[in-house]
């Protein structure tokens, strides 16, 4: 039988978080949207369009057929995961397409936008698909008492590797090749890919492929199908998991949709330059990292929905303040900046913390991959609703404070039906 709790098994686990993180940085968040836009960007009559439409638009569309697409893969092939008992193929399947992907991203350039859209999508579907399953391991190699601090770890890990990746990449592009910056930011992709790729082996060599040992059904699809429906049966039955997924989606849609939009707010509200944008994700970044560990420490001390509702009411909290900023004022860059810190604080606590409550929250199982897919169903629904909604009261407003208030609205829920969750003493504090 399976030992949890095993050193070298858990230190596996976390090493995909150092694999996995810099995709998140690098190619999501930092520079890969930054290289898009100055290929793509041109004022000209002729300007640069994909299939007709504006490139900024094709780059969010395909954003959201990313997103979509996991939503329909992930509780399938984790009910299949589940089902054969085997989680580690799909994990690496995933590693695979969004590692490759990445490196493929070399070839990215103004002449074939369609690549890049392309292969940007099947890096996402690599990155977020790989995360269900990996995700998935947490309850079943360490013990409850454990699981918090462990996913803390794991962030933390993700956070610093990803940070020093990025410097590395920087570096790289403004210094060794500011003459041709075009060349080593496709090579900085190239990195993210290898060192995804690379790292991830130690996980793959230590953590376990059948923990419970089950034999491969005749009829896969049809039972795989018959565990789908069993589990989502489950958790409508449990008040606990119904209350967290509610409140999760809530934060989910204004967390995970102001970190992507939280430099294009720096920009177009505050008029801060490249530069100053790309220190802004640093900053966020390792505020991250101090964040994961606050959180997994308080939630020790005052228990898991106690630290959750603080993380909750900070956000509230960052919110007002962007809608009430003004970039005229001389404190407004400073203002950002303290916004920003909040941001990174709150978010890395909030991601590592809400991945240990879930499965602390989960009832005596062994298709924890199948309950990880609809966690991870929620997070990718509501950031694309997010998004929509961000979206559409730009377009309202021709501004993006009205926008950052309505997060702060669906956050203020999200606190109000976290209240409403009670937890088993004895499994998480309350």
């Amino acid at each position: 039988m399976f030992q949890k709790n095993n050193p070298k098994v858990v230190t596996a686990w976390k090493f995909y978080d150092w694999a996995n993180s810099v995709h998140s940085l690098v190619i999501a968040s930092a520079v890969f949207p930054i290289y898009y836009s100055s290929v793509t960007k041109s004022e000209s009559p002729d300007a640069i369009t994909f299939l007709g439409i504006d490139p900024a638009s094709a780059f969010t569309f395909s954003l959201a057929l990313c997103f979509f697409i996991v939503i329909l893969l992930s509780p399938i092939l984790s009910s299949i995961a589940d089902t054969i008992g085997n989680k580690k193929i799909f994990l690496k399947f995933f590693c695979y397409l969004g590692s490759l992907s990445c490196i493929g991203l070399f070839f990215f350039t103004s002449e074939n936008i369609w690549y890049g859209l392309l292969l940007n999508v099947l890096a996402g579907i690599g990155y977020w698909g790989s995360m269900v399953f990996y995700n998935a391991y947490l309850p079943e190699i360490v013990t409850e008492d454990r699981i918090d601090k462990t996913s803390a770890q794991g962030f933390m890990v993700g956070y610093v590797g990803s940070v020093i990746l990025l410097i590395l990449c920087l570096v790289m592009i403004m210094f060794i090749g500011k003459n041709n910056a075009g060349f080593y930011t496709r090579l900085s992709f190239v990195l993210v890919g290898l060192w995804w790729m690379g790292f991830a082996q130690i996980t793959f060599n230590r953590l376990p492929t059948n923990i419970y040992n089950k034999k491969i059904p005749r009829n896969i699809i049809q039972t795989s199908f018959r565990e789908l429906f069993k589990v989502w049966g489950e958790i409508k039955k449990h008040n606990a998991l119904r209350f967290f997924l509610g409140s999760f989606f809530f934060y989910s849609l204004g967390m995970q949709t102001i970190f992507l939009i939280a430099a294009i707010f720096g920009e177009k509200e505050i008029g801060l330059t490249t530069d100053k944008l790309i220190m802004t994700i640093l900053l966020i970044q390792i505020e991250a990292i101090l964040g994961a560990w606050l959180f997994s420490f308080l939630s020790g001390k005052i228990g898991n929905r106690n630290t959750l509702l603080i993380g909750i009411f900070v956000w509230v909290f960052v919110c007002l303040l962007a809608f009430f900023i003004n970039k005229n004022s001389d404190s407004a860059e400073m203002q950002f900046y303290i916004m920003a810190a909040l941001v990174g604080l709150v978010m890395g606590g909030l991601q590592a913390l809400s991945r240990s409550t879930y499965a602390k929250l989960l009832p005596p199982t062994e298709d924890h991959t199948t309950y990880f897919s609809f966690y991870d169903i929620f997070e990718k629904i509501a950031l694309c609703l997010g998004l929509f909604i961000f979206g559409i009261i730009i377009e309202m407003t021709n501004g993006m404070k009205v926008s950052a208030l309505a997060m702060g609205v669906s956050f203020a829920i999200s606190f109000i039906i976290m209240c409403f969750l009670k937890m088993n003493k004895t499994k998480v504090h309350d």
